[in-house]
């Protein structure tokens, strides 16, 4: 999908509360409603969070991210990636079960770190954890 910048997209600053959402599908909510306000679809991956970024120029406090850091931790990343090898296709399940693994042994990233690993690829957005 393309992302089309206009001008209520430069410059800003959007908080996300961390204690609006306690797993990925409320984080995709709380994402929708702050950066898709009017757009007429809503965030579901973590691609799809990614793209609603392109465009985006200013700054983003994620406010509790201690909170976010334990809700989007070990235990839900986890369960994030073996649903994924449970369901099976479309997903690359010889990558997810590396990530797993990765995950297991204390070198693979938490959703929290790649929700923030998205942003700050962004070099447009300046983060701010509160």
């Amino acid at each position: 999908m393309e992302w089309s910048t206009s001008n209520n997209n430069k410059n800003k600053m959007t908080v996300i509360n961390g204690s609006h959402f306690s797993n990925l599908e409320a984080f995709y909510k709380e994402a929708s409603l702050l950066f898709l306000k009017d757009e007429d679809w809503k965030v579901g991956t973590l691609d799809g969070f990614d793209d609603i970024l392109y465009g985006y120029e200013g700054e983003i406090i994620w406010k509790n991210a201690r909170k976010s850091k334990q809700d989007l931790g070990f235990d839900l990343t986890k369960q994030f990636y073996e649903n994924k090898i449970r369901q099976g296709k479309p997903f690359n399940v010889r990558l997810i079960q590396q990530k797993l693994d990765d995950l297991i042994n204390g070198s693979g990233q938490t959703l929290f770190e790649i929700l923030i690993e998205i942003i700050e690829s962004h070099k447009n957005i300046k983060l701010f954890l509160e």
